[in-house]
Parts: structure tokens; sequence; C-alpha cells
């Protein structure tokens, strides 16, 4: 991206020293890292009531009691998370507390199951709020693949600016959000006790059962709907990963903000299912199961019936819709703090490649956020933009991650026990309780995750179940490389032996300036001995070549080499390959000077050929040669250097400006 359009999207760099002033309040901090499990209550009980609808209208009358069940789950974590927030206060939720508590194996697998999610989160989260528009706009269905797409690159650019700025900016959408839904509930509570009827469109319509149902077939069903309903409680977590983005004191403010995100969602989801059961909403996975629905109509959302029920097709609807639509959209942005701070944790203890724990110019992880856009990207084409499909997928690893944590943090306390009791560390009150508290979480989450498994794994939720071990694999895979390679790079005892000769070849094309730029730098640097190597491809430019050399009394030896087949690179590494085998002692070393001249724009680039970039690359490969490059620079380059050097400087004196 060119420098100018990049600080027009990004922004202008932030010096490390600023590092404070990014971290976030707990006004911000709520929009920041809530917005996805503030945004599942707009589609939990619609998961529920999907679910149940397969068995036809006989079994809506379960809604409220599976929520009930959802509703004390979600307390049950959020207790167990807020200990979590003050035993771990630099971060790294489920995987540290693995780490710490469980062992490596156990927090890889941690890792894996929220690396999983982060990207999923991402995916149905949009789809989701693309799926809110389309049904307020229904015209728009075709183009969902394509609003996805486009809102996952406003949510990298937003995130690419920086955590403090991305959280000012969805502020708006998610308190609008809370603000709408609670007067969407205000408003229906006030018809229905004034004796006014609160009625779903969808009321009129029967459900066709494609599922047969009757003893365990309907507690599988009513289970799988549970499930579905868990959904509420995804991004409970980000919190307790990202405790070092808040202010001081960090753990009793990221503490806080757990505590108001729970009861806020608990308030809309109970809400929002009770409405839905008083309106008698009613929907199909399958559309056509909908006895009533007008033939190529789209079933719309829950939300989006209950918000026609009560506020009528007005500007309250649409606002309802707007915002709806607005933070389901940016609950992905919970993916985007979570995803890039986890990344950059493994990268650092050596399971994720490196560059995933580098700030970039604002900051952020921007590699990590590069990434998650891009997997995310992927999810959407793959699944068609289509939140039915893409909803079976999720909540798998949530619920792993969960487990893991819980019991990590059991083990926590054990640890916390022990040392109070043998006098090496301070009383702390309230062990045991605390310690309770993480194993009924563990214990929920576990059962909710066989659940899980069991009701959606043949639903598409076996992709998850083979993604999470291949990416366990494969970041093993990519600790035992770091682990090889940093045993191969540490130094012998006795250091490095300096080499014993040092044979000098510049490789030539033609006798013009750079070359003998690159011949008078290979002779300062005083080598045992200097050639200049070229390969014949055509003969008359060989002889020329040769003319030159004379007439110029060039004092140094030119060695020609002949290509039969018009080739460069070959010759040349098997001559300087020889060269290295037969050289007498074993430490000498044979330098390769490659001249080049740069050029300052792309296009220059493409008028001439990469001959130099390829044999530097291959002659790495080479043992015992060394790459030197001798670049000459022409006047565009130049130029370009020095319109680069001025706006670095402009930079500086406003960045320094803006600082006093």
């Amino acid at each position: 991206m060119p420098l100018f359009g990049k600080r027009i999207l990004v922004g202008r760099p932030l010096r490390s020293d600023r590092l404070d002033d990014t971290l976030l309040p707990k006004r911000i901090a709520l929009p920041v890292f809530c917005s996805d499990p503030l945004s599942s209550v707009a589609y939990a009980t619609e998961q529920i009531v999907l679910v149940l609808g397969l068995g036809g209208l006989a079994l809506l009358h379960l809604t409220p009691w599976l929520a009930v069940g959802v509703v004390a789950l979600l307390v049950i974590v959020v207790a167990s998370y807020r200990q979590t927030c003050f035993a771990y206060p630099n971060g790294g939720g489920a995987y540290a507390v693995s780490r710490d508590n469980l062992g490596p194996t156990a927090a890889l697998v941690a890792a894996s199951a929220l690396l999983v999610d982060y990207v999923l989160t991402v995916a149905v989260s949009v789809v989701a709020g693309v799926a809110a528009i389309t049904s307020a706009v229904p015209s728009l269905v075709p183009h969902a693949v394509s609003l996805s797409l486009l809102f996952i690159v406003l949510l990298c650019l937003a995130n690419l600016r920086g955590v403090r700025e991305s959280g000012t900016a969805f502020a708006l959408p998610t308190y609008g959000f809370i603000v709408a839904v609670f007067a969407m509930l205000a408003v229906a509570g006030l018809k229905l006790a004034t004796g006014h009827q609160v009625t779903a469109e969808s009321a009129q319509y029967s459900i066709t059962a494609v599922q047969h149902t009757g003893g365990m077939l309907t507690v599988f069903l009513a289970l799988r709907a549970f499930a579905s309903g868990c959904t509420a409680l995804t991004g409970v977590e980000a919190i307790s990963n990202g405790v070092p983005a808040f202010r001081p004191p960090k753990s009793g403010n990221a503490a806080r903000t757990l505590v108001a995100m729970g009861t806020l969602a608990v308030l809309m989801f109970a809400g929002i299912t009770a409405l839905a059961v008083v309106a008698k909403v009613h929907m199909a996975e399958n559309p056509s199961a909908l006895v009533g629905l007008p033939a190529g109509q789209e079933q719309k959302t829950a939300l989006s019936q209950l918000g026609l029920a009560v506020f009528g097709q007005g500007l309250a609807f649409y606002l309802l819709q707007a915002f709806t639509a607005a933070i389901l959209v940016l609950a992905a942005n919970t993916a985007y703090n979570g995803f890039p701070v986890l990344a950059s944790i493994l990268s650092k203890d050596s399971y994720l490649p490196r560059q995933l724990s580098r700030r970039g110019d604002r900051l952020v992880y921007s590699n990590g956020i590069v990434l998650l856009t891009a997997l995310a990207g992927v999810l959407i084409v793959a699944f068609d933009a289509q939140v039915t499909r893409l909803i079976q997928l999720y909540i798998i690893g949530v619920f792993l991650s969960f487990t893991l944590s819980q019991l990590g943090m059991v083990r926590h306390w054990q640890k916390v026990r022990r040392a109070d009791g043998n006098g090496a560390a301070p009383t702390v009150s309230g062990v045991r309780g605390r310690q309770f508290v993480n194993a009924l979480g563990a214990t929920a989450t576990a059962v909710v995750l066989v659940l899980v498994l069991a009701t959606k794994f043949v639903h598409g939720a076996w992709i998850v179940v083979v993604a999470m071990p291949l990416l366990f694999l494969l970041m093993k895979a990519i600790a035992r490389h770091y682990s090889s390679v940093k045993a191969e790079l540490d130094p012998a005892p006795g250091g490095v032996l300096l080499p014993t000769r040092v044979h000098g070849v510049v490789l030539v094309s033609k006798l013009h300036a750079p070359t003998l730029q690159a011949l008078a730098y290979a002779k300062a640097t005083r080598p045992h001995d200097l050639v200049a190597l070229t390969v014949q491809t055509d003969p008359a430019e060989t002889a020329e070549l040769r003319e030159q050399w004379a007439a110029r009394g060039v004092p140094v030896d030119l060695v020609v080499l002949d290509s039969p087949y018009r080739d460069m690179t070959r010759p040349l590494l098997r001559h300087i390959r020889d060269l290295a085998r037969s050289s007498a002692g074993a430490r000498d070393v044979v330098a390769v000077f490659v001249p080049e001249y740069v050029v300052g724009h792309w296009w220059e680039q493409v008028l001439h050929n990469q001959s130099a970039l390829r044999l530097k690359a291959r002659l790495l490969f080479v043992p015992g040669a060394m790459v030197i490059s001798v670049p000459y620079l022409l006047h565009s380059s130049a130029d370009r250097t020095e319109a680069l050097d001025q706006r670095l400087d402009e930079r500086l004196d406003a960045t320094v400006g803006g600082r006093r």
C-alpha cells in the first residue's frame, strides 16, 4: 500500500512510549470486548425456536425452560471468568490458565479451540448482521456474500487504526442496540399491561414437523435446541483475555465490565425470549416447512418480527434493525481484539510465526488482524454467507476453552490452598468458595460441550472437530522447527573461526558503471584472489565485452563460462559451487559480489529483468558462498529516496508537535 494511502486508511504511526494512551476506560471497553456476547441475544432465542420447530409447534412450549438453562449457565460462566480476571491480570485467558495449571498440551488444545472460534465469530457475526439488513431490505439478499466481505474489510481497517479508536467508533452502535432492545421490551410490556396484543407476523404460520418426536427423540431435540441457544455465551472469555488493555486498576475494571456485560446479556436474552413466546414467533430451519409463508418470501429474523409487532413498520423499527445489524457486524470486533493478542502470546511461545508478535504502526498486532480477516473471508465465501450453516460450526471451541479454563482455575486455587497451608503465601480468604465456583463452571461447560458435540456433529460441527487437531499439530510442528533452528544457531563454545582465505567473484554482464563500482568495492575488501565472471549466451556480446575489458585495462581476470542453452543461472551456480568445493582450506569462502542498479518506481522494475534477484536467491543455498549486493542508485531512485526522507521528517515533526 502506498505510504499516502496507508496513512489515510490507518493513520499516523504511534511511538512505543504511547502504549499507555491506548488503554481503555470501562465505557469504551464494554463495546470493544462485549459486543459479541451482547449481540448474541439477537439470534440466541431464534436458534432455540428454529431447532424446536423441527418437531412442529408442539415443542415450542419448551422455549422458556431452555432459556432458563442458558441464563443459569451464563451466570455461572460470568462468575467463573470474573475470578480469572483477578488471578491472571496479564491476560491470555484459557491459554494462559491452562499453560500454568494443566500443562502445554492442554494449553495448546485451548488455544486451538479459541483461534478457531475467533475466526467463526467474525464469520457468524458479520453474516448475521447482513441477515438483519436483508430482513429489512429483501432486495439485498443476492448480495449477502459481497456485503459480508465488505464489512470484514471495514472492520479490519478500523482495528488497524488502533483499539481505542475502533472502540470509540463502535460505542454508539453497541449502546444504541442496548437502548433499542430495552425500549422494545418496555413498549411491549406497556402494551401487554394495558390489554393490547403483541403478535408476530409468523404467529399465523403453522410448522410441518420434519423430525419425529416422542420419548428420547424429544429429549434429543430439546438438548440440541439448548445447545444452539448457548450461542448467547460466545465472547464471554474476551474480557479475561484482554485484561492488560484496561486502565488501572486493570483486574478490577475488567471484572466490573464483565459483570455489567453479564447483567445486560441476561436481561436482554430473557426479555426477548419471553416476548417471543408471548408474540408466538414461529420459525423453521427450512422455510418450506412454514405453512402460510408466501412462496418466494424469506422468513424474517425473530428480533425483526418482534420489532414489527411492537413498533410497527416505522422509524423505531428501522432504528432497531439498523442497530441490530450494526452490533452483529461489530460483534466480530470481539474476535479482532482476542485473536491478535492470543496469536501474539502463542508466537512469543514459539507456537505461531514470529511475525504475529510484532505491533504495527498503531501499536496493534497488525499481522494477526489481517490474518483473521483473510480466514473469515474464506469461510464466508465457502458457506455462501448463510448463518444457519455457519452457526452449526459455532460454540464447540467456545465450550472446550471454557472447560479447560475453569479446570485450570480449579487447579490454580488448589495450589493457592496448598501454599497457604504451608505458610508460603499470605492467607487467601474465600479460596474454597472460589474453587467451588470454578468447579461448577467446569462441570456445567463440560456437560454442554458434550451436548453440543452430540447434537451438532453431523450438522457440520465435524469440520471444527477436524480443524482443531490440525491446528494443534501445526503449532506443535512450528514449535519443533523453532527449537531445531535455535539449536543450530546457538554459537559453539569456541566461537567462530576466521576464514582461511576469501576468493572474490564479481558477476559481470556488461562493462558499465555498476560493474566498475562492484569491482572497486571487491578489491577494497582485499580478498585472497579476485576474478570477474560472465556467462556467454551471445558470442558477439561476449567478444565485445572482451574488447572493452582489454581496452580499459581492467586489472581483474575475466572468466567466461559457456552456456549453449542460453541459461545464465545454472553455469554460474555450478562454477561457484565447484570453486567452493575445490578450495584448499576447509574454512575458505567464496565472496560473490552482485552489481545491480536500483530504480525508483515500480513500473521501471517491469522494464528490467530480475536476473540479479534470482541469482542471489539461488546463491543463498550454496555452501561456502557469501553473497554481497552492490547497489547502484539511478537518478529516479535517488530522487525517490530524498522525497521519502522529507516525508518521514515531516511526519516526525508532526508527531512530536502533536505530543507537545
